[in-house]
């Protein structure tokens, strides 16, 4: 008997999840092995389960989707990701696929794609959400057309490490905060804290918190 294809969530708004658990556990042949509310606790449990698929969101706090891909990806390249998010720019769906993930599912369309979305990742195939199609055809379009200047993802000074705690410096948490949940010391969070800011050339935290707003890693609405 073949085993269950093991589905691990990833979002931070529990109801969600919870809706799409309800979806997928209608599927044949498919488990929910965990859920997680951000990338560092998605990045913490996914070893103790070894999911085959990761659904998760792009906006997540204290680890975005897209940086949390990279890392599944480094720690497991067999894990295949499917980024279910409201964001319709092509930029994101862009920096998904580079960063690796399989399939790019709005939220939007997930009721009626999410269930094909999952066979077509089990079965090695990539995914796309319908409402996106135009978008992916640009990529493809300025990728490989003769002469063109390829799409390519601007240069990122910073580590996922780096991110990660400047994003949290960005929501207001204290070095010691940091610490605690990134499981280093506050001494490690201030030597990263001024490494960011000699590499950003910056002086002062309001404007480590407008570069984070700026590179997305946090919304300005949270400030």
């Amino acid at each position: 008997m073949e085993s269950p294809f093991r589905i691990f969530l990833a979002d931070d708004h529990v109801m969600f999840r919870r809706g799409v658990r309800s979806m997928i556990q209608g599927m044949k042949g498919v488990e929910v092995v965990g859920e997680a509310s951000d990338g560092l606790e998605l990045l913490r449990l996914l070893q103790e389960v070894n999911p085959d698929l990761v659904i998760m969101d792009i906006s997540m706090p204290n680890l975005r989707g897209l940086e949390a891909t990279r890392e599944i990806k480094l720690i497991n390249p067999e894990v295949k990701v499917l980024i279910l998010t409201m964001h319709k720019d092509r930029e994101y769906l862009y920096h998904a696929l580079t960063a690796g993930a399989e399939g790019y599912l709005l939220k939007e369309d997930a009721d009626g794609e999410l269930i094909s979305a999952i066979q077509t990742l089990r079965k090695g195939g990539t995914f796309i959400s319908p409402l996106l199609s135009t978008q992916m055809a640009d990529i493809f379009v300025d990728k490989f057309r003769p002469g063109g200047e390829p799409l390519t993802a601007p240069e990122e000074p910073l580590t996922v490490r780096e991110r990660e705690i400047i994003k949290l410096i960005a929501e207001g948490k204290s070095s010691k905060e940091i610490g605690e949940l990134l499981f280093i010391s506050s001494r490690t969070v201030q030597h990263h804290r001024a490494n960011i800011m000699r590499k950003l050339d910056i002086k002062k935290t309001a404007d480590l918190v407008k570069y984070a707003i700026q590179k997305g890693y946090v919304m300005a609405m949270a400030h």
